[in-house]
């Protein structure tokens, strides 16, 4: 192990422990082995970063070959914002599907399982869950990532989340403080701003920050956005109002405050990255996101030297850049006792859970029996399954997505008996989301209706979408699946068409379902990931 540096490169070490840098590449490059040996703290890893469960254990443990301690950060928050499977979708359902099935118990095991495999392959810090109300469904860049728009419901759950994914042994990070929901810009672009008085963001936006601090999170999240009944000169990222005076003084929270990424443009094209990242250590963040997009060495280097800089000018306290790291370093050292702990406590449930049948396959079947029941029977069914036990380990994804189904069936639905032709209506996805994951049916009604044929049409003339899908499917039965078609006119227009033309047409909605259900047979998923197109499709399938 690299020897740090001591002395009178305190100050510096102090400005590198507080980043969390990204890098490109599925290998540490020696620049970044190079500054975890000066005092660098921190890795935060995207998708770029990931081939497999393999070879992202190997790359921890080159990290650690260099620093034993470091923090091994990661965006996995499951559902339609996935790292682990970026090429391939999610084995979890996200939060909007685990507040629709509101069992404080599978989000749990949910957050758990994925804890489990990121703590597998060496990451030991998660920045999820998102904690933020989606009052504004609307909203372009939260959406599905919430538990709902209902505030007791996202602060159960919440809790859940945490208390599920820090007891594998990987500290939470509850995002994004002090609530996106209400927000109808994406951050990444500009500057979201939230313009309602104090007592609505106390009663509804900061609930579910209140869990997450009781239920132990150790890292919490800052949002890039102003929010003028707090603090309306600075976004909360930069003001001292909201991440010291209401985060830590008012609510009492004295764990981790890492910043979202400060190459979003709600900071970057406003204030820069060097100012932006002196000014939120000031206001009191303590560890500085950076590498989404920025992710070399001259990045790092950047950032150091403004810390540094603005010490030595007077413009930031050197107690307070002390202070900051000092917070990375302690939540190194409980990712180290955590991760022992989870260890022990897996080695010593090995012995009994051998000897126990699996229920998870039992409760799977039993969920997707449930699903496939009230399908048959018509009607509306939300929760389905919900009587069903919740599984465990590896099962526990689907079984959470097939819970979270809600299907409505018309009077003349028509089970599907051959191959259909899958329509997917295309939003543009935001960045957290990314293009890169697959989404929807098709792949999976392909696996249980070989002969499955698809196609994608984007947004622009819905009429025109439409028409092509209708020419293309011949005389198929149409699967149309939509992503928030409550957001996207081209979609609703589309679907119009395509009803008209041929009402035995089946609507899968995989965003927020907000259009009243329409179809022969509607399933509203309330997430893009691939298990959630596992569920629908075993639904449309008869399965």
């Amino acid at each position: 192990m690299t020897t740090l540096a001591s002395g009178s490169a305190t100050l510096t070490r102090d400005a590198l422990t507080v980043l969390q840098p990204g890098f490109t590449g599925t290998s540490a490059p020696d620049w970044l082995l190079r500054r975890l040996g000066e005092g660098l703290a921190s890795v935060g890893l995207f998708g770029r970063n990931i081939a497999s469960p393999t070879q992202l254990g190997r790359l921890t443990a080159q990290l650690r070959a260099e620093r034993d301690d470091v923090l091994v950060a990661i965006d996995e928050e499951g559902g339609d914002v996935t790292r682990l499977e970026v090429r391939t979708g999610s084995s979890f359902p996200g939060n909007h599907a685990l507040g629709a099935v509101d069992d404080v118990t599978l989000t749990r095991e949910v957050a758990f399982e994925l804890g489990r495999r990121l703590a597998e392959c060496g990451v030991n810090l998660n920045w999820a869950p998102s904690a933020d109300v989606n009052s504004n469904p609307g909203n372009p860049v939260i959406g599905v990532r919430s538990f709902g728009a209902d505030t007791d419901l996202v602060a159960r759950h919440t809790a859940a989340y945490v208390t599920g994914l820090q007891a594998a042994g990987v500290a939470a990070c509850t995002k994004h403080f002090p609530g996106h929901g209400d927000t109808a810009v994406d951050s990444h672009h500009a500057l979201p701003r939230i313009d309602v008085d104090g007592s609505v963001l106390h009663a509804r936006e900061l609930a579910p920050f209140r869990a997450a601090i009781a239920a132990g999170s150790r890292a919490v999240m800052s949002a890039h956005i102003l929010v003028p009944a707090l603090d309306p000169d600075r976004p909360a990222t930069l003001s001292r109002r909201i991440l010291t005076g209401l985060l830590r003084e008012e609510l009492g929270y004295q764990g981790l405050i890492v910043t979202d990424g400060m190459e979003m443009q709600a900071i970057a094209g406003t204030y820069g990255i060097e100012r932006g990242s002196v000014l939120a250590i000031a206001a009191g963040a303590d560890a500085i996101c950076v590498g989404g997009g920025l992710a070399d060495d001259e990045t790092v280097r950047r950032l150091r030297d403004a810390l540094v800089s603005a010490v030595r000018s007077g413009e930031l306290a050197e107690e307070r850049l002390a202070d900051a790291a000092e917070r990375v370093r302690a939540l190194a050292r409980w990712t180290v006792a955590a991760s022992a702990s989870a260890q022990a406590s897996a080695s010593a449930s090995v012995a009994v859970s051998a000897s126990i049948p699996d229920a998870a396959s039992a409760s799977a079947s039993a969920s997707a029996s449930a699903s496939a029941s009230a399908s048959a029977s018509g009607g509306v069914s939300t929760g389905l399954g919900a009587g069903a036990g919740t599984g465990a380990g590896h099962d526990v994804g689907l079984v959470a997505a097939r819970r979270a189904l809600t299907v409505t069936r018309s009077e003349a639905y028509e089970p599907v008996s051959e191959p259909p032709y899958v329509a997917a209506l295309t939003p543009v996805a935001n960045i957290a989301v990314g293009d890169e994951t697959p989404w929807g049916v098709a792949a999976e009604l392909a696996r249980l209706l070989p002969g499955t044929e698809t196609g994608s049409f984007a947004g622009g003339d819905g009429e025109d979408a439409a028409v092509a899908a209708l020419t293309a499917a011949g005389d198929r039965r149409i699967v149309a699946v939509v992503r928030d078609e409550h957001r996207h006119a081209w979609m609703a227009s589309a679907l119009d068409t395509l009803l008209a033309a041929r009402p035995d047409t089946i609507v899968v909605e995989m965003g927020v379902p907000q259009a009243t259900p329409r179809g022969a047979l509607h399933i509203a998923t309330h997430g893009a990931a691939r298990v959630c197109g596992r569920a629908a499709a075993e639904i449309i399938a008869g399965h």
